[in-house]
């Protein structure tokens, strides 16, 4: 639908009329002529003033309906002719979905843990829960429920798995940080915590289980685990890894596994599983883990 020809007022010149041919403005402009309305013979002043009324009000109509139907395209009112169309009714735009009619976000996947800060993720075990009422924050999953600490008063976990950037000093070398950490990670777990409580009266000895290379989410890294003997209780596994991460500058990552020991304590060979599970964050394909092949170091 388009603007026939005709003159109609000039949207640069407002005091001026201006020439449409119908696809375009033209150069020609003019003054609008004041309309003459001589009154009807034999009519008053009364009937001289309903025309002026009238001949007004079809003025200001006429005025509107150019105004509306005339729409000008980027005229910056320099004289170019601009291209117009008439307006065209459409149908309004439907309102925005309601928060409760929005599509919903995808779910998480429930078999895994995300670390986004490290780059990886991590399988959830049957038997495995994610952390819940957990005050350590580098804590990734632990096993369901607690239990009355065999030494000092409070709750222990059968099973727990920490992962945490390595930030206490500069060494690279991943063998040299997985047996440097172990240490620390089996104090914290059976020897003194955080809060210094001794939750199984301490460490009485330990024992190097195995240590050596391993593949982590397609990277080259180095675990050592040690067995634990505890004053009270049965004393339990602790396992330091460290691999680099596949996301910003590559830094390297530590993921520590603390199993109780026993009847009680999670299955020996879910350090095993949960390690060959361990993957980038977004690449749920790339290989790792105890028994991949071990590439070149990155």
């Amino acid at each position: 639908m388009t603007t026939p020809p005709g003159w109609y007022r000039d949207p640069s010149a407002p005091h001026t009329e201006r020439w449409w041919d119908g696809t375009a403005w033209t150069e020609h402009r003019r003054t609008p002529e004041a309309p003459q309305h001589p009154p009807p013979r034999g009519s008053d002043g009364s009937g001289r003033a309903k025309a002026v009324a009238l001949t007004a009000a079809a003025a200001v109509l006429v005025a509107a309906i150019v105004t509306g139907a005339v729409v000008l395209s980027e005229d910056d009112g320099d004289g170019d002719p601009g291209a117009i169309t008439a307006p065209t009714v459409s149908a309004p735009a439907s309102p925005p979905p309601s928060s409760s009619e929005s599509a919903p976000e995808p779910s998480a996947d429930p078999d895994r843990v995300v670390d986004e800060l490290n780059g990886i993720t991590l399988p959830l075990l049957d038997g495995w829960a994610r952390p819940e009422n957990v005050s350590d924050t580098d804590v990734v999953m632990t096993t369901p429920g607690t239990y009355d600490c065999p030494g000092d008063d409070g709750l222990c976990r059968h099973g727990t798995v920490l992962s945490r950037t390595v930030t206490a000093n500069d060494e690279k070398s991943t063998a040299a940080l997985a047996r440097e950490d172990i240490s620390d990670a089996a104090d914290l777990a059976y020897d003194r915590n955080k809060v210094d409580e001794r939750p199984f009266h301490g460490i009485t000895s330990h024992r190097l289980v195995e240590q050596g290379p391993v593949a982590v989410a397609g990277r080259t890294g180095y675990f050592v685990r040690w067995r634990v003997r505890t004053e009270a209780g049965p004393g339990g596994y602790v396992q330091s890894m460290a691999f680099p991460s596949s996301v910003g500058s590559e830094s390297l990552v530590m993921v520590r596994y603390v199993f109780d020991a026993g009847a009680e304590g999670p299955p020996l060979a879910d350090m095993d599983r949960i390690t060959e599970g361990i993957r980038p964050v977004g690449d749920e394909d790339t290989s790792g883990g105890v028994g991949s092949d071990i590439g070149p170091t990155r």
